[in-house]
């Protein structure tokens, strides 16, 4: 009797783990079509995303913690709120393994195109397809937070403006005060300072 009822509470959990969890393995063979994992990677990161977040999905808590364990030296909290929208592709306020797949995919293994626009989509806060000053200002200040003191020791408060200015300046083509996708690409393609610059936001994403 207790061999059979053990087995009922374990189909029950399963069948309880199985509607809790929304992206099951099934949906592998679909991932592998839309992004440039194979079948066992794509395996592996769903063992570890589960592992990490069994209910199938992140919340904007869970990834600030997580990245607060990568940066002990800053304060991540606000970076890893802008890359959790940048995630967060439909904006219902939670990842799902799919996004953080698709996103992780462009990261590592996209087109420069493709990091650019991905790029663009973070830095793009309020997602109105233009980035201002202030918000490639709030991306900046948002980095520096999460390196810390310990990576910029002497780092004078102005420092993130002062390098949004360039960068914003040479972005900016037609000086109407805000960065189109065209221009943001444009620009990071033909400056080699920028492409460079490039890799200190993809060490940290």
């Amino acid at each position: 009797c207790g061999v059979v009822l053990k087995n009922q509470t374990d189909s029950v959990e399963d069948e309880l783990e199985l509607s809790a969890v929304r992206h099951r393995p099934e949906g592998l063979e679909q991932l592998e079509a839309q992004t440039r994992f194979s079948r066992k990677e794509l395996q592996i990161l769903y063992r570890g995303f589960k592992n990490e977040c069994p209910s199938g999905v992140v919340n904007e808590e869970t990834f600030k913690d997580i990245y607060a364990q990568f940066f002990p030296q800053g304060d991540a909290s606000t970076y890893a709120h802008f890359l959790f929208n940048a995630f967060d592709t439909d904006h219902n306020g939670s990842v799902s393994f799919e996004d953080f797949v698709m996103g992780l995919s462009i990261l590592l293994r996209g087109t420069v195109q493709e990091k650019l626009i991905w790029a663009f989509n973070l830095y793009d806060i309020n997602k109105d397809g233009y980035i201002t000053k202030e918000e490639m200002l709030d991306i900046m200040k948002a980095i520096y937070d999460m390196m810390g003191k310990c990576t910029y020791p002497v780092l004078k408060e102005e420092t993130p403006r002062q390098h949004v200015e360039v960068f914003f300046q040479k972005m900016d083509k037609n000086k109407d005060g805000v960065v189109t996708i065209d221009e943001f690409i444009d620009c990071c393609q033909n400056d080699e300072n920028i492409m460079r610059s490039m890799h200190l936001f993809e060490n940290v994403l």
